[in-house]
Formats: structure tokens, C-alpha cells, sequence
């Protein structure tokens, strides 16, 4: 009888590289002070894009395009035109992880044009604020380990986390809650 011995992890995804890639990705930071209006937005487009699954490693500066098929949302390195509708799913827009790990997302213009996609999201990012606003500091909403994420979501998840805590240090808002946030940022523009 012969025994057959597989690799245990197989695709090299246990706990050193995960590691190793937080270490990698803090290295490699610029994280700039940012307001809570700016924490709260690029938090929630953030956890809109991460929320998707990702089956590669993203890379700063890239573009890339996300999905809806199948009740699910999905993040591809294939632009629109390279396939088929069918084949993709519905188009919803261009998204880029920036330099300090934090994403953006330009919508297509049909989602854009779409009111029922876009109330969607609005009751959703509503959801964020009033999240942000029970808290008891801002910094205890941040996705630090979302367990539920797949393997680079949850290590972009982390380093997310790890960014924005550097921005809201260099801003004065770590440690505060919602409220005292906003009156900072006003008297700030005062």
C-alpha cells in the first residue's frame, strides 16, 4: 500500500505568508492624514471592492474591474471588452489600489445611471455611518481580521486597517469617536 502525501497548503497561504505579506504591504505605506469624512468614504469603497472575491494579489497603480454575477460580486484583471457579458457578468466598474491601500471604484455609467444600484449603495454606506457613529472609536470599525474574507481580501482588509489608523494618527482623530472627529474637522475649517 502506498501512501500519497499532499502538501498541506497547497497554494502557500498559512500564517507566515500571511505575515509576510502584511509586513510587505506596511513597508511599502504612504499614508496621509485624512479627515473623517475621508476615513469614512475611503473606508467604505474600501470594503465595497474587498468585500468582492479576489482570486489574485492586487498591486498598487493597476487597474482592475469588478463584476456582479451569480448574486456575487468579483474583482478581475480582464477589462470589459475583452469578453463577453455573459461570460463577465454585469460590468460595475474600474478600481485601483492606491498607495496607501485604500481603493477606488469609478463606476460604469450604467450602474451610475442605475437608481436601484444606486440607492443600493446608498443604504449600504448609510449603514457604515450610523456603524461609525455607535462606535465607540472610529479605529474599533476598522476591518483589522475579517475571518469571512478569502485569503487577499483579508490581507488587504488588514493593511487597510493598518492605514487608515496611520492616517487618523496623523490627523489627531485615533481614539476618537464619531463625534469628536467632526468637531475637530470643523474647527479646523473654522
Amino acid at each position: 500500500m502506498s501512501v500519497i502525501s499532499k502538501p498541506a497548503n497547497p497554494q502557500g497561504k498559512g500564517s507566515v505568508a500571511v505575515l509576510d505579506s502584511l509586513q510587505q504591504a506596511k513597508k511599502q505605506l504612504i499614508a496621509p492624514a485624512k479627515n473623517i469624512q475621508q476615513i469614512s468614504s475611503d473606508l467604505f469603497t474600501s470594503l465595497f471592492v474587498l468585500n468582492s472575491q479576489i482570486r489574485f494579489k492586487p498591486t498598487t497603480g493597476q487597474a482592475y474591474w469588478l463584476y456582479f454575477k451569480d448574486e456575487q460580486y468579483r474583482l478581475s484583471l480582464i477589462a470589459p471588452e475583452q469578453w463577453l457579458s455573459s461570460q463577465s457578468g454585469r460590468f460595475i466598474g474600474t478600481c485601483e489600489l492606491q498607495s496607501d491601500l485604500t481603493w477606488t471604484l469609478a463606476l460604469s455609467e450604467a450602474c451610475a445611471n442605475d437608481g436601484a444600484f444606486i440607492q443600493e449603495i446608498a443604504d449600504q454606506r448609510l449603514q457604515l455611518e450610523q456603524t461609525l457613529q455607535q462606535a465607540e472609536k472610529i479605529d474599533d470599525v476598522l476591518p483589522v481580521y475579517l475571518e469571512t474574507l478569502p485569503y487577499y481580501s483579508r490581507v488587504l482588509a488588514a493593511t487597510l486597517a493598518y492605514s487608515l489608523k496611520q492616517s487618523m494618527q496623523k490627523s489627531g482623530i485615533l481614539g476618537l469617536n464619531f463625534r469628536q472627529a467632526e468637531k475637530l474637522l470643523i474647527n479646523r475649517i473654522d
